[in-house]
């Protein structure tokens, strides 16, 4: 397995992971996948990575900003999505510390993210790159008329 920069052509496999992640129902809020434009607006350009074995994309991460506010300049939300056949392999743990390296060397300082805490899967990644969990947002959100909590976590660069 390789990790790759996210790039164009990788949108149609990114998107269908992300409708995987979306139909599991402890993935995001999103009930739909954005167009590629809305998509790329939205993330930062670097970094983002796919992952690749066999010219198929495996799972991809990306960051967003939390805030267009200058001195949030260097905080962003982390997105990791790993497709539903390539799940517990380790997939998503080489994305996140790829993003982890990547985002330092773009000057980013606080990586976030937000997760169900059904989503164990995604606590343990996390928390196992270093992220500390900050606490619960309780009923941050209403998903299908059910109001949802998310753990919030937290990564210093050093």
């Amino acid at each position: 397995m390789k990790i790759i920069a996210l790039l164009p052509e990788h949108w149609e496999a990114v998107k269908k992971i992300y409708e995987e992640g979306i139909a599991t129902g402890n993935a995001t809020f999103q009930t739909s996948a954005p167009s590629w434009e809305e998509w790329d607006t939205a993330h930062v350009a670097k970094p983002r990575f796919v992952a690749v074995e066999n010219n198929e994309v495996l799972g991809w991460a990306a960051i967003t900003p939390v805030s267009g506010r200058c001195v949030y300049a260097g905080v962003g939300e982390v997105s990791v999505y790993v497709g539903a056949n390539a799940r517990g392999k380790g997939v998503g743990k080489q994305l996140l510390i790829a993003l982890i390296e990547g985002s330092e060397k773009e000057n980013f300082w606080t990586l976030q993210a937000g997760v169900f805490p059904e989503n164990i899967a995604s606590l343990s990644i996390h928390q196992a790159c270093g992220f500390r969990i900050i606490g619960t947002r309780e009923k941050i959100g209403k998903m299908n008329g059910v109001w949802r909590d998310t753990v919030l976590l937290e990564k210093r660069s050093d």
